[in-house]
């Protein structure tokens, strides 16, 4: 029998042969796919970041920059639920095309204008919105394309792996932005992300369609936008597991917001620091997204554990007394980031099925990332208010509150019933 033929989620969650981690690597358009996660969410991250460091630049104010944030990733909340409905009826592969040329025209637009020294913090508020409605209409039918990609033998590992590429990059993006920031300015991580769009671009047109395992379109009766509420309700564990995703969004992953102002206000060694900061962020990072694919799984209590390390870690960092031990703490939060995000991320996928699957990851990302910028808006007030270190101790708090909570309802939930 083919091993294209579509598999039901239960069938995913059943005892399957173990695939290796670097199976679908053979496949050519895996390859190409995995080049695109991570150009992209480097880019994307990277101009997220010269956003917020312009703000920051024109304004004077950290809760400027947590408006900047919040911009970036409130239109997902908004957009999110049509675009799931959008991937699981439109080819996913046309959605990334346009999604990707919008990301490179902003791009190209920002870094002229930055350049002519007239830009205004309006314009790029605009900027921000503009990214993330595009970003909320990419972000699932990346998710989702990779079914399309390797085919339902080898998704197990290959969500696994492109996962821990995105957030990856996700972390690195940042890290890179803030080196080319510090030595260049903002125009010029605009013109990084406008040069890495257009690199995507090239790799999504090189993807190979008569190797693709195209799913089934959705229907289009009424309902269908409902559809990944109903399918999300109806299984409280996943439902838990996509809330803690959003609480940990807002209470702490809030790196542009913090750590600019930790290198402005507290260790005082400015743009120079942020990238410092940045990158060896990004370097826990990388530890983590090999960590969670060599781990492939860590199970509903191991993504309840590392989002409470998450938060303790974030809460350590904040108390470090010199700059050589932030740093070393900021590795920890990098690792701990990273293993959470990456084993959530693919436990909502494996346990959402391919008929829906787009809706649901278009529930699940706008709440990560939503949360991230109400939490950009939470951490920004804090440290106008409290000052930095508290704002970083309150938030790590929360996460560890919020892990504590989702792990307790976890628990009650899959009690038997009538005990």
């Amino acid at each position: 029998m083919s091993s294209d033929r579509p598999q039901s989620a239960e069938s995913l969650r059943s005892p399957q042969p173990p695939v290796r981690w670097y199976h679908p690597l053979t496949q050519h358009n895996y390859r190409l796919f995995l080049g695109m996660t991570l150009a992209g969410s480097m880019g994307v991250w990277m101009q997220r970041l010269a956003q917020d460091w312009l703000v920051l630049q024109l304004t004077g104010s950290p809760a400027a920059v947590g408006i900047a944030v919040a911009l970036q990733f409130l239109p997902m909340l908004i957009v999110g639920p049509l675009s799931g409905l959008l991937v699981d009826i439109f080819p996913k592969r046309s959605i990334m095309m346009v999604c990707q040329s919008v990301i490179a025209l902003l791009a190209i637009g920002l870094a002229a204008w930055a350049a002519s020294g007239n830009i205004t913090v309006w314009a790029v508020y605009g900027s921000c919105v503009a990214l993330g409605v595009t970003s909320a209409i990419d972000g699932p039918a990346r998710q989702v394309f990779v079914n399309e990609v390797v085919g339902d033998a080898g998704l197990r590992p290959a969500i696994g792996v492109n996962n821990a590429i995105g957030q990856f990059g996700a972390m690195l993006g940042p890290a890179l932005g803030g080196v080319v920031i510090a030595q260049a300015g903002s125009a010029a991580a605009f013109a990084a992300n406008a040069v890495l769009s257009l690199l995507v671009l090239g790799m999504i047109a090189a993807v190979r369609p008569a190797l693709l395992h195209a799913s089934a379109p959705a229907s289009r009766g009424r309902g269908q936008l409902l559809a990944g509420f109903r399918y999300v309700r109806e299984r409280p564990s996943l439902l838990l597991i996509i809330t803690l995703a959003g609480l940990l969004g807002a209470f702490g992953m809030n790196g542009p917001v913090v750590l600019a102002a930790f290198a402005e206000r507290v260790w005082h060694n400015g743009a120079a620091g942020f990238g410092l900061f940045n990158t060896v962020s990004a370097a826990g990072a990388l530890a983590g997204a090999l960590l969670a694919a060599r781990l492939k799984t860590l199970g509903r209590k191991g993504i309840v554990a590392a989002a409470g390390l998450f938060g303790l870690s974030q809460l350590i960092a904040a108390l470090m007394p010199t700059l050589v031990l932030f740093i070393v703490m900021l590795v920890v939060v990098g690792l701990t980031t990273l293993l959470f995000l990456t084993s959530a991320a693919t436990a909502v996928q494996l346990e959402a099925g391919p008929e829906v699957r787009g809706r649901v990851m278009a529930l699940y990302l706008p709440l990560l990332l939503g949360g991230h910028a109400l939490g950009g808006l939470l951490a920004g007030w804090l440290t106008e208010e409290f000052g930095v270190r508290t704002g970083l101790v309150v938030t790590g708090a929360l996460a560890m509150v919020s892990a504590a909570a989702v792990g307790l309802l976890l628990w009650l939930n899959a009690r038997p019933k009538g005990r």
